[in-house]
């Protein structure tokens, strides 16, 4: 299944909805993006993820979300969200 912790239990079994607390939180960060600083606001759930496709990738969080932001249109936030999806319904 996907990155341990987002969205998968460590046995592979069903997420409870308990342990979504603190999951949808959002959390706001600063990036660079191709040299730029900028803000990204996600759930921790997806910075979770994002780190782990990242360093499963040998690439920073900022390369990852740099390529992400090169590839789309429109709301990056969005973009990030379901690029991390993505990557956990593809495993």
């Amino acid at each position: 299944m996907g990155p341990q912790g987002l969205g998968s239990s460590p046995a592979g079994g069903e997420v409870s909805t308990a342990s979504i607390q603190g999951e949808t939180n959002i959390r706001k960060r600063s990036v660079l993006i191709a040299g730029h600083a900028t803000s990204v606001s996600l759930e921790e759930a997806f910075w979770r993820g994002l780190k782990k496709i990242a360093e499963a990738r040998g690439k920073s969080v900022n390369g990852l979300i740099t390529e992400i932001d090169s590839e789309t249109q429109g709301n990056l936030s969005s973009a990030i969200r379901v690029f991390v999806l993505n990557n956990v319904v593809r495993d």
